[in-house]
């Protein structure tokens, strides 16, 4: 799977291992469109066993309630690609994985726009159970490319969360 990221990517996951171990805590994540590509960036660095939780797919709209406990009526009101859902993801990721922190990603990959959202917009969002930050990717690009630019959004927003804390 490493092969669907970019540098850029893997240079932000070396760098949120980094500083989560410098921090002595750690991550989770609840991933759609990447579908766990963010928890393989992270997992391809050495040493993040220590730090890297583990990770929730929750491609179906349904699953990111189910398992990532974003409430139903934020999925009916605000839908699965939105700010909302994605700090829900995140917050869900650092809870159900026990984790400091959680990122949270949603978003539309293409090939075609999903429910009134175009292709290339992505929301990530960083956090920790109780609370979390969102903010919005106009990516471009084919499907992998996409992708991997929401992880970077994702792993960026991470590592400089970390450095504020």
């Amino acid at each position: 799977m490493a092969e669907l990221l970019d540098d850029r990517a893997l240079e932000l996951a070396a760098a949120a291992v980094r500083a989560l171990r410098d921090a002595g805590q750690t991550v989770g994540t609840a991933e759609s469109l990447t579908a766990g590509l963010c928890a393989a960036a992270l997992t391809t660095i050495p040493g993040s066993s220590a730090v890297v939780r583990g990770g929730l797919i929750v491609y179906a709209t349904d699953l990111k309630g189910i398992l990532a406990g974003v409430p139903h009526d934020v999925l009916t009101r605000c839908g699965p690609v939105s700010e909302p859902t994605a700090e829900h993801l995140a917050r869900g990721a650092a809870s159900r994985t026990g984790s400091d922190w959680g990122i949270g990603l949603t978003g539309v990959a293409g090939p075609d726009p999903q429910d009134g959202h175009p292709v290339g917009e992505v929301w990530v969002a960083v956090g920790s159970a109780d609370a979390a930050e969102a903010i919005r990717l106009s990516c471009v690009g084919g499907r992998d490319e996409i992708r991997a630019q929401a992880v970077s959004g994702a792993l960026g927003l991470l590592v400089e969360r970390l450095s504020r804390a």
